[in-house]
């Protein structure tokens, strides 16, 4: 089906920065040349659709549909579209890989420089698929999954093939427990017997540890002031935890290093976004060769970081997307989850219909909460 029709569906708006998400009528545009309209089935909440919709992160572009995970099934195609069919099970994916461009063809980063990182809020010829009572709507990132039907460049969409069973954890998948997952295994490539922190024990965090384990970590350190996160963390792999709450004379740093010997880790991950925190992340890592991740998204401009930790031989890199690529690495994080080799039960503590946003937004201040899954 190539052709097909202006439709008006449920989706949720954000209108300003601050403002409550509202579920409203809005259109959605047939697929244009490489595009295609996909029926949601699922979608989930990441801390980044937070940012979007209180902070206008990384622009505030409204008003705006958020939502970057969720799993649906192709309902058209535009011309040129031939990755995909009618009826295809896929997950919208943020990021793309070319497998053309120096950076695709680099095993250092997944940053694609034909299709990059999408952030104006429109689509490759800037303008918009979605829009209300004749009002444009921006999109998020290449996404906008908390809609009934959405739009995305065809480049940002991965068929899952066989399709999974369990189709809310594909949407976990698609972004948050993933993106922890991919981290000790792109960006870090940490070695069996390594010791490892991970400061925020959310979804990313927890597929951080995750990750950990199965590259062999002997000692992985959670880091959360959420008491609750203890037993969660250890579900996946965390041997030692540590809750600052408890230990209000010390910083983050100095916990880890205790747990260490004084040493510190191999590998410290950021997963709060928390700025002070990153340069805690760097502090708690091994003299001369410790590396700290940075993975939470945060919306401080500037950081401030100890320069001395730096110059004594520390790393401090960034990461988007846990470094996967799109359509060469994410299919073997899908392979081991049909495999078993990992889990993701522990995941999900609540679900909600989109039309209860206002109380899913509140359910993500509950202690146990550590993922809320929308069902379209």
């Amino acid at each position: 089906m190539e052709t097909s029709q202006l439709l008006t569906c449920k989706g949720v708006v954000c209108w300003g920065s601050g403002e409550a998400p509202k579920l409203e009528e809005i259109q959605v545009e047939a697929p244009k040349g490489n595009e295609v309209r996909l029926k949601m089935i699922y979608a989930s909440i990441c801390h980044t659709d937070i940012f979007f919709c209180t902070q206008g992160f990384p622009i505030p572009l409204f008003p705006r549909v958020p939502g970057h995970e969720g799993v649906g099934v192709v309902e058209s195609i535009g011309e040129g579209v031939t990755s995909v069919k009618q009826g295809d099970l896929v997950i919208p994916t943020y990021m793309s890989e070319c497998s053309e461009c120096e950076n695709c063809l680099s095993e250092k980063t997944n940053m694609c420089l034909k299709y990059p990182l999408n952030i104006s809020g429109l689509m490759p010829n800037n303008t918009s698929r979605m829009s209300v009572n004749g009002q444009m709507l921006y999109h998020a990132f290449s996404c906008s999954t908390w809609s009934e039907y959405t739009v995305v460049d065809a480049n940002f969409v991965l068929k899952l093939d066989p399709a999974p069973l369990n189709l809310h954890h594909a949407s976990f998948l698609s972004c948050g427990f993933s993106t922890g997952f991919g981290a000790p295994w792109k960006e870090a490539e940490i070695e069996e017997g390594s010791s490892v922190a991970v400061i925020g024990l959310g979804a990313v965090g927890l597929g951080v540890v995750e990750g950990s384990r199965m590259r062999g970590a002997t000692k992985i350190i959670g880091i959360d002031k959420n008491q609750r996160r203890k037993e969660k963390g250890e579900a996946f792999g965390v041997t030692d935890f540590i809750n600052p709450l408890l230990h209000s004379n010390k910083s983050v740093s100095e916990l880890i290093k205790d747990s260490t010997g004084g040493m510190g880790v191999d590998y410290c991950f950021e997963c709060t976004g928390l700025p002070h925190l990153i340069n805690e992340a760097l502090e708690a890592t091994k003299i001369g060769k410790g590396k700290a991740i940075v993975i939470g998204v945060s919306n401080a401009p500037t950081l401030q970081i100890n320069n001395l930790a730096l110059l004594t031989g520390r790393t401090l890199k960034g990461s988007i997307f846990g470094g996967l690529k799109a359509k060469t690495d994410l299919p073997i994080v899908f392979e081991k989850w049909r495999n078993k080799e990992f889990q993701l039960d522990e995941l999900l503590t609540h679900e909600v219909s989109m039309a209860d946003i206002t109380k899913a937004f509140q359910l993500l201040k509950h202690e146990d909460c550590v993922k809320v899954l929308l069902k379209i």
